[in-house]
């Protein structure tokens, strides 16, 4: 049996993790994973780091900004590949933000599908209309998408 290395190229981590290379580089500028250097000077990355981009991934689809994700990651260990618990720790401390932003989609979702079509010939009926900019006091965006948590509308 063959035993796996322990460090991988950094094309062995684009063609494994289906990130290119120049996003690779990217997240290594914006501290978001790391590498070692050969005695080549060429990058060699922990196959522990597959996990990580795997979640910055995840966390990117989601629309989560590379400041959240690089903050979460920074609550994980440098020293060795983060545990279960480091992950169900992380997952439990991003709960709100993510059921806020389900809420959100869920809204936009239920009010534009209302809106496809209709013209907005009834604006006082509209679940997005804002007379007269009314909602300007409860500050900028579409208030009434916004997750009841965050005093949505």
């Amino acid at each position: 049996m063959t035993r796996l290395a322990e460090h991988l190229s950094i094309g062995q981590v684009a063609e494994r993790s289906g990130v290119p290379h120049t996003a690779l580089r990217f997240y290594e500028e914006k501290g978001l994973i790391s590498s070692e250097r050969s005695a080549g000077n060429q990058r060699r990355y922990a196959r522990s780091v597959l996990r990580r981009i795997a979640f910055i991934r995840a966390a990117q689809r989601v629309g989560l900004s590379l400041e959240d994700i690089s903050a979460a990651l920074a609550t994980l260990p440098v020293d060795h590949a983060p545990t279960k618990a480091d992950w169900a720790r992380l997952s439990r401390d991003w709960q709100h933000e993510l059921d806020a932003r389900i809420d959100a989609l869920q809204r936009l979702r239920d009010r534009l599908t209302g809106c496809v079509g209709c013209g907005c010939l009834s604006l006082r009926s509209c679940a997005l209309y804002n007379n007269d900019d009314q909602l300007a006091r409860y500050g900028p965006g579409a208030g009434k998408l916004r997750p009841a948590v965050e005093g949505g509308i």
